[in-house]
């Protein structure tokens, strides 16, 4: 309520502007301008003319603030039909016969004119203003939503290589080679995905400000697809990946590094949480106006009690194994936003036998809201 107050001042209480002023004359003269012209075609028609002026009335209360504009706008459209336009030529007489009714009702028209454009104004601005609080409320719940999923998912592992490395230390001369295997391995992997953390999260850097803006080029599916998988077979070298793509070159707008990114940490999810040892499938779509991207795994699936939360927090709990540090949560909060930031739409989906995440980008560059 006080935001739309606030904007019902800001049309009422209105600042005088030199831009408004300086549009509001240059309209009239436009006006005017073709009055003379449409005049010296068919002289005497000031009522045909008044819509000329009632035309750069709308445009005065479309592109100014504030009602004062139109409203003056109208007195003078008014005063300048009866001065140019109106015998006796320019002299003011609004007392000639039939002359006050027709020209109370080009002020009437006028006005109301006036006040229904600046009125639409005003609603364009309280709804415009809306959809910036519900764009707020959803960056400060994804912000909110990452950072409950970096706080566990960074302290979890951290906690392990810290054990770990105390066991050693302490313990060192009564471990057997096997024990100390075991514990240089579990530091050795929480260290790896505490990498692709910090990896995640300097994602998160290149997207820029409030607004998620993102630089973005135009770069090819198939050299993209090839980048993440290689950094994909370094990290699960025994793990296989069947990727199929359009035979024609797919070049689409989008920050090739992201959606790297986005591929991996989708892919890398099949690998940990599927419970298949089959292949990941990576299938590329090419549609009208977008690319979709499926990454299908022949797994478990995802439970359906975690199907809702997917992208916006943690989805494992404090009652689930030692491992489940190694959650999706983080990374499909990223993947979420890196899409939303390509105005794309990521999902996912229990198939038959496994599940699904498939995420778009368009083939056209949106521009950003200013």
């Amino acid at each position: 309520m006080k935001r739309e107050t606030g904007i019902f001042k800001k049309y009422f209480f209105v600042p005088i502007r030199l831009r408004d002023v300086a549009l509001t004359l240059s309209l009239l003269i436009t006006a005017t301008v073709f009055s003379f012209l449409f005049f010296d075609v068919l002289p005497g028609h000031a009522a045909n003319i008044a819509l000329l002026y009632i035309l750069a009335i709308v445009l005065i209360s479309r592109y100014t603030k504030g009602y004062l504009y139109g409203i003056i706008g109208s007195l003078l459209s008014v005063i300048g039909i009866n001065f140019l336009f109106t015998y006796p030529y320019f002299k003011i007489n609004f007392l000639l016969n039939g002359y006050p009714l027709t020209f109370i009702g080009i002020l009437t028209i006028s006005l109301l004119t006036s006040a229904m454009t600046t009125h639409m104004s005003m609603q364009s601005d309280m709804i415009m203003e809306r959809e910036k609080l519900l764009a707020e409320a959803e960056k400060e719940k994804m912000r909110a939503n990452l950072l409950r999923a970096v706080s566990h998912d960074l302290r979890t592992p951290l906690t392990g290589i810290i054990g770990n490395s105390a066991s050693y230390l302490e313990n060192c001369d009564k471990l057997s080679p096997k024990a100390k295997t075991d514990i240089i391995q579990s530091i050795y992997n929480d260290s790896n995905w505490l990498l692709n953390m910090v990896e995640n999260l300097l994602s998160v850097t290149r997207i820029q400000g409030d607004n998620l803006r993102i630089n973005t080029s135009l770069e090819s599916v198939e050299e993209v697809i090839s980048e993440a998988l290689m950094r994909i077979h370094k990290r699960f070298p025994d793990s296989a990946v069947h990727a199929a793509v359009p035979d024609e070159m797919l070049l689409i707008p989008m920050d090739a590094m992201l959606i790297e990114q986005v591929i991996i940490n989708l892919i890398e999810n099949a690998f940990l949480h599927s419970g298949s040892l089959k292949p990941v499938e990576l299938l590329v779509e090419n549609r009208e106006k977008d690319v979709v991207f499926y990454i299908t795994d022949h797994g478990q699936g995802i439970p359906s009690s975690k199907m809702e939360t997917l992208f916006e927090s943690t989805v494992y709990s404090s009652e689930e194994s030692p491992d489940a540090h190694k959650g999706m949560g983080i990374g499909l909060t990223i993947c979420k936003t890196i899409i939303s930031a390509h105005h794309g739409i990521i999902q996912a989906a229990n198939l038959v036998s496994g599940a699904q995440f498939s995420f778009s980008l368009p083939k056209e560059v949106i521009p950003y809201e200013s």
